[in-house]
């Protein structure tokens, strides 16, 4: 069983995908076309904020939203030791030193490990909202205003995530999106974007994308880099952002169909966490198994295709140059993590499937 099947969903809105290939294709809107702008603004109406910006993947949106806020060499930013290390990498590449911070049960950063590690070099904080749940943003926003800091977003795991309804992307100056494919909202190959309030950072946003270039006047406002989402996967992700609420809703049932079969098992600690006000899209469903790669292994030799992100945690690599000052609770689920199969694509043979393995491995 794929963890997700693209050419499945694909079969599903086929109609749909196939239309909006043909219109891009019969007219030559290769680059930066209306396809483009349509989805752009759509994207922004479904996250809340004023404008989005197509980037050409989820690491280019943290980058830039860098370099947007002006953050650069001698600052610091606030970056959660689990996540995926392009969050982190974005800080570096811009001449900025992350300052990593533990995480709590949820797999997002521990807003009450913040305030100890902010310095009079501390610019900005990037919360990462792993799997479609958010990091505590209330808490996380208070902290910011107290400091003076910049909020940069990595959202790229939860479009359509809220906290007291607002969403995800809409907190910060900017929400950073990845449109990967095997992401909620995911395109046929790579893509991302930025959604912001701010109309300097989104004029920035698409000056920098296209090399410098004001593509209005053909002015060049600085030395910028080529990361443009292309516009046939911008006309394929508008047609797949139609479905979002619908996709949402799916996947918040398969995930209570997963709660009602393995709550009983208490080596299993499964991603529900009943905060109020806090919506779970499950764009993973990422559990904690007391077992590791036992656990994992045993699912993929029967056949059902999971992730285990991230067993090393990336802090550990030494071609990165991070320093580890130990964050137990990052290595203890790393050792735990294991994410079962979660999409619109699977039908209930396979949730159950999926279900009789993971209770089987328990002997149950």
């Amino acid at each position: 069983m794929r963890f997700v099947e693209p050419g499945k969903l694909y079969r599903m809105i086929k109609d749909e995908l196939d239309a909006a290939y043909f219109e891009v294709m019969s007219k030559g809107d290769l680059i930066n076309r209306q396809q483009l702008r349509n989805f752009e603004e759509n994207l922004a109406k479904f996250v809340g904020t004023k404008y989005a910006v197509g980037l050409n993947s989820g690491y280019d949106s943290l980058h830039i939203s860098m370099r947007a806020a002006g953050i650069g060499p001698g600052d610091e930013v606030i970056v959660p030791a689990h996540t995926f290390v392009a969050s982190c990498s974005a800080i570096v590449n811009v001449g900025a030193t992350p300052v990593l911070v533990d995480v709590a049960k949820d797999f997002n950063i521990d807003a009450d490990k913040i305030e100890e590690v902010i310095t009079p070099r501390t610019k900005g904080i990037m919360p990462v909202h792993l799997s479609g749940w958010m990091a505590d943003m209330p808490r996380i926003m208070e902290i910011a205003d107290k400091y003076n800091l910049i909020v940069i977003e990595d959202a790229c795991q939860s479009l359509g995530s809220a906290v007291n309804g607002k969403g995800a992307g809409a907190w910060g100056l900017t929400g950073c999106f990845s449109f990967y494919p095997f992401k909620i909202l995911g395109g046929y190959g790579d893509g991302g974007a930025i959604t912001t309030n701010s109309e300097e950072v989104a004029t920035f946003a698409r000056r920098i994308r296209f090399n410098g270039e004001d593509r209005d006047t053909g002015e060049y406002h600085g030395h910028g880099f080529t990361c443009l989402l292309d516009n046939l996967q911008a006309a394929f992700l508008d047609v797949k952002l139609r479905y979002m609420r619908e996709w949402i809703a799916k996947r918040q049932s398969i995930a209570n169909r997963y709660r009602e079969a393995l709550s009983d098992l208490p080596d299993l600690l499964l991603p529900h966490y009943n905060k109020p006000g806090f919506d779970h899209v499950y764009q993973n469903y990422t559990l904690r198994s007391t077992q590791g790669s036992a656990f994992s292994d045993y699912l993929k030799e029967n056949g059902i295709e999971v992730l285990t992100q991230f067993r090393k945690p990336y802090y550990k690599h030494a071609g990165l140059k991070l320093t580890d000052k130990g964050f137990p609770e990052t290595e203890a689920l790393s050792r735990e993590v294991c994410s079962l199969p979660m999409n619109v694509e699977i039908d209930d043979d396979e949730v159950e499937y999926v279900i009789h393995v993971v209770r089987s491995f328990y002997g149950k």
